[in-house]
């Protein structure tokens, strides 16, 4: 009479529900992205992102050992670049002696074993905040990846364990990979970009890096929200040049994006909770219109639940103190 499967059985109590949890989280998924400002004993609120900060150098490395001691491996940089430093070509990415090449330097001394990945891109360097080189109103493709090779050499250089190109021009990860191993940077890996959307989402990190487009928008080199098969061709084509780990970008979005590379795929998988999706919850939060810390714990399983390897969040400090 009474059914012999009850799948609440399985449910009752804390310890069953844990028990046989398809997926867990620990601090040690987490990427906590980081923005890197110049000067001294400096830690700016960023008005866009509640409780995200800008660091200068000194602050930096003592929040990198508050991450580490919570769990955290692995830190993604950003560095603000002052307007005076920018240019058409993005010239100051290349300098040896720049923010993010100090920042990583900053990170390896202060934390040894914490995991350093860089941003490689040009917006924050250009005057236009375009990811590429700008000619006669175009993004232009090969002069831009010649660039971010070079750029991500110099993040090598100064010791960055891990490149990430965000940047969405074709070829990029090649000459990425060939100027690496050319230059005996064999174990560097580089973490693409290659499901990134000309998302909505990304508005308060443009207003954090100062970086927002000058002329039109990203949508000729950034993929079209509409596609989802085209993702799976980039992904594959990164691989195919050398990437390590592959990411999809935005995530709340694109949770099938993520979920079809998981099935498609033998390589870790990335995802990034970018700052508009970071901002709405915390606003949400804020107006007591939701539980921040079930709703952020809940978006970051669903991340895992679809696919991801590896999460990066601006909740990452946070979610590691909960954890």
């Amino acid at each position: 009479m009474f059914p012999r499967t009850r799948l609440r059985r399985l449910r009752s109590t804390p310890a069953l529900r844990s028990l046989v949890a398809e997926n867990r989280m620990s601090p040690a998924d987490f990427i906590a992205p980081l923005f890197i400002i110049e000067g001294e004993d400096k830690r700016e609120e960023i008005a866009f992102m509640p409780d995200c900060y800008r660091f200068t150098l000194d602050v930096l490395a003592e929040e990198v050992q508050i991450l580490y001691a919570l769990g955290i491996r692995s830190v993604l940089l950003f560095a603000k670049i002052a307007d005076d430093l920018k240019d058409k070509t993005g010239t100051e990415a290349l300098n040896p002696d720049g923010l993010i090449q100090r920042a990583i330097q900053t990170v390896r001394r202060a934390q040894p074993e914490m995991l350093v990945m860089t941003d490689v891109a040009l917006d924050p360097y250009s005057i236009y905040g375009h990811d590429g080189i700008v000619v006669d109103q175009r993004i232009v493709n090969d002069k831009s990846v010649a660039v971010l090779a070079e750029m991500a050499l110099s993040h090598a250089r100064a010791g960055a364990h891990v490149v990430a190109p965000s940047d969405m021009m074709d070829g990029r990860v090649a000459a990425i990979r060939k100027i690496l191993e050319e230059k005996g940077f064999v174990d560097t890996a580089i973490m693409s970009y290659s499901a990134k959307y000309a998302s909505s989402f990304y508005g308060p990190f443009r207003h954090a890096l100062v970086s927002t487009p000058g002329f039109g928008d990203k949508k000729t080199y950034q993929m079209d929200s509409a596609n989802a098969v085209e993702a799976l061709r980039e992904a594959r084509l990164d691989i195919d040049e050398g990437a390590d780990i592959v990411m999809v970008k935005p995530g709340l979005s694109y949770l099938d994006i993520l979920f079809r590379l998981k099935q498609a795929l033998e390589v870790p998988l990335a995802v990034y909770q970018v700052s508009g999706e970071y901002s709405m919850l915390k606003a949400a939060a804020q107006r007591g219109w939701i539980d921040e810390r079930a709703a952020v714990m809940e978006s970051l399983i669903g991340f895992k639940r679809a696919g991801a390897t590896v999460i990066a969040t601006y909740f990452a400090k946070r979610a590691a103190q909960w954890l």
